[in-house]
């Protein structure tokens, strides 16, 4: 099986629909973006990755620009790595509460227009593939993947860090943890 690394963006600039809803990261985001890369790099050469995958959010893509740059590759965007998509009919303002309410629940009971597990399920499917690479996502995307590994179905089953990279392996068809990410001492909002 091939390793895969899951990453969770560096700190970001500003909270989510905040000032901005597509905020880049701040100093410390910046440095955890290094961070990142520094850890991914001091891996056996066998292990490293050599494909850099991003969601289309800037804070991820500004989390693997160091590690693209320093393998010497092109960031591939994938939205199916993105945030979960918020229901039409929120406002910026109200998704803040929509998450907290989500977190407290299960997969299929999280309100919106589409369905929550498949989402999830498509989330961990566009992984198999993956192997040899550093994915840069999010916090409730890697709960998707991590909930069906632990095979649980409450959404939060795991709090990543800020660049946080979880060990997965896949063979195209299977995905395994190999070894979680650090995990935030404080909640998510």
């Amino acid at each position: 099986m091939q390793r895969l690394f899951l990453i969770r963006h560096g700190k970001p600039a500003a909270v989510w629909g905040e000032a901005d809803e597509d905020p880049g990261l701040d100093d410390a985001g910046r440095a955890q973006a290094e961070a990142a890369r520094d850890f991914l790099l001091s891996l056996p050469e066998d292990q490293r990755p050599s494909r850099v995958v991003s969601s289309p959010l800037r804070r991820c893509r500004e989390t693997a620009a160091p590690t693209a740059e320093a393998l010497g590759v092109e960031i591939e965007i994938d939205p199916g790595v993105g945030e979960i998509p918020t229901p039409a009919a929120l406002t910026a303002e109200d998704r803040p509460a929509w998450l907290r309410e989500a977190f407290q629940g299960r997969w299929a009971d999280i309100r919106g227009d589409l369905d929550y597990e498949d989402w999830r399920r498509r989330a961990a499917d566009s992984l198999l593939a993956r192997g040899g690479t550093a994915v840069f996502s999010h916090y409730v995307a890697i709960n998707a993947v991590m909930s069906i590994l632990a095979e649980e179905d409450k959404v939060l089953v795991f709090r990543p860090d800020h660049a946080s990279v979880t060990t997965l392996a896949t063979d195209g068809l299977r995905l395994a943890l190999v070894a979680p990410g650090r995990e935030a001492s404080t909640g998510v909002l």
